[in-house]
């Protein structure tokens, strides 16, 4: 029964079930037992975790179970099984409007028109192939495991009732156009616009991401290898400053204190402009620091989010990465003081709840 449900569910022409029948005959039969070989079946609907109205699995129980299939080909097969398992359930949950397409290795879960979906979908692995090439020697394809999946919510407040798991339980946090998520089944989300145009930049965002599972970067560079990506790719959103305005906004902001937030990774999470700062910084760095490539993928191969990528920067690049930054926006070297700044990485004024504390 499985994968005749997921043949009509995921059909991988241009189409996607319309009619009512489907709908009702789709909602009925939602996947409950996953079977493999050489383990007991697994009751999946028993691991679904709902929040919010919205289902996702306990993806640690599911890897568990998944350890003990011994054939790496069928854990494969069946892991690919679990995904679309639960983009039924959640289906099912969002409503008989959102449907799913697969277009190659990719899924879309969303209402948007047929054509429209397939289209998302083709743009999907169209984008995943240029971002390896644009990326070379940095970023990697997914495995054979699995699909690149795409969920696109209708509205803002069912994104966000999706996301918020995500997120720690308290604090103030930036909104977003769209994530990637890392957790078990990797995927990624967005909201629905007016045109798809208006979404392939998040797309180009998100997988960029998903691309770059396999480092252990910092964030800056992560997000500045993502941003970069998306304006090359997608041509990225539009700015709501001009670059005079920016540079006296990032001359403003950014301090002794605030630089060690941009290098932790704490200020790309700010509820305030200093979330817009860290992303732009992020990209005029990545920018500058990637014209000799070869090079650059040296540094961001070996780049540790421990250390904000300071030693990297220093052994592949030859580069400070705080003098780099004072040199950007004409930072004088010292303070009032005479005692010199420290703008550098400094991992013993993060704090492990996100905060930076003084430096001396």
């Amino acid at each position: 029964m499985f994968q005749k449900l997921l043949g009509r569910l995921l059909p991988s022409a241009a189409s996607a079930p319309t009619t009512d029948k489907a709908e009702a005959d789709s909602a009925a039969e939602l996947p409950r037992m996953i079977e493999a070989a050489g383990v007991s079946p697994l009751d999946f609907e028993k691991l679904l975790i709902v929040e919010q109205g919205l289902p996702v699995p306990d993806w640690d129980a599911v890897l568990e179970w998944t350890a003990g299939i011994r054939d790496a080909a069928e854990r494969d097969r069946v892991w690919g099984e679990i995904e679309v398992a639960w983009l039924v359930h959640l289906r099912a949950a969002l409503g008989p409007h959102y449907r799913l397409v697969r277009r190659g290795s990719a899924i879309v879960l969303s209402s948007l028109e047929g054509v429209v979906a397939v289209a998302a979908a083709q743009f999907i692995n169209a984008a995943q192939q240029r971002i390896v090439t644009v990326l070379d020697g940095v970023a990697e394809a997914p495995g054979e495991c699995g699909y690149d999946i795409l969920v696109v919510f209708d509205d803002e407040e069912t994104y966000y009732d999706y996301v918020s798991r995500y997120y720690p339980q308290e604090g103030e946090f930036a909104f977003s156009a769209g994530m990637f998520i890392n957790d078990g089944c990797g995927h990624f989300v967005t909201r629905k616009a007016n045109d798809l145009k208006d979404i392939e930049p998040t797309i180009v965002h998100e997988l960029t991401h998903a691309s770059l599972t396999h480092l252990s970067i910092p964030l800056w560079l992560n997000e500045g290898l993502a941003v970069n990506t998306e304006a090359h790719l997608s041509g990225g959103p539009n700015q709501r400053h001009t670059s005079r305005q920016r540079d006296a906004m990032h001359r403003k902001f950014w301090n002794e204190r605030t630089i060690q937030e941009f290098w932790a990774g704490h200020s790309f999470h700010r509820p305030d402009e200093g979330n817009m700062l860290s992303y732009d910084l992020a990209q005029l760095l990545v920018r500058h620091l990637s014209a000799d490539w070869p090079q650059f993928a040296r540094f961001a191969n070996a780049a540790d989010a421990l250390d904000g990528g300071d030693a990297a920067a220093r052994e592949a690049l030859g580069v400070d990465l705080g003098e780099l930054v004072k040199a950007l926006f004409e930072v004088e070297s010292g303070e009032p003081q005479g005692r010199p700044t420290r703008w550098s990485p400094d991992p013993s004024s993060w704090g492990g709840d996100g905060a930076v504390t003084e430096t001396s």
